[in-house]
């Protein structure tokens, strides 16, 4: 599964980011421009992921994103799970926003 640490992701410009954490953990705390598709809608929502270059597929620390990894390779859409999800975000002190 391809993979991408925090810091990584944070260096990239204009990455398209997808957060499959569900409502309340994102409205608590989020990256910065993400777009919310909980992993419990991921099915249904599919057709909301973009499927040209390359997304980024984050949870809280990794293991609900590379699920969704995993569904959209499925699907032939490059998917990259971010290591340590949110909280690796957190921890390595960079940006966040609070509220939905």
């Amino acid at each position: 599964m391809n993979e991408i640490t925090v810091t990584e992701l944070s260096a990239l410009t204009d990455a398209v980011v997808v957060d499959v954490r569900e409502a309340d953990e994102y409205a608590s705390v989020h990256i910065p421009g993400v777009t919310l598709i909980p992993l419990s809608e991921f099915v249904a929502r599919v057709g909301d992921v973009p499927d040209a270059g390359p997304v980024y597929v984050v949870c809280a620390a990794g293991s609900r994103s590379a699920q969704a990894v995993s569904y959209l390779a499925g699907h032939g859409i490059d998917a990259v799970n971010v290591a340590g999800g949110t909280n690796a975000w957190l921890e390595a002190g960079l940006p966040v926003q609070h509220g939905a």
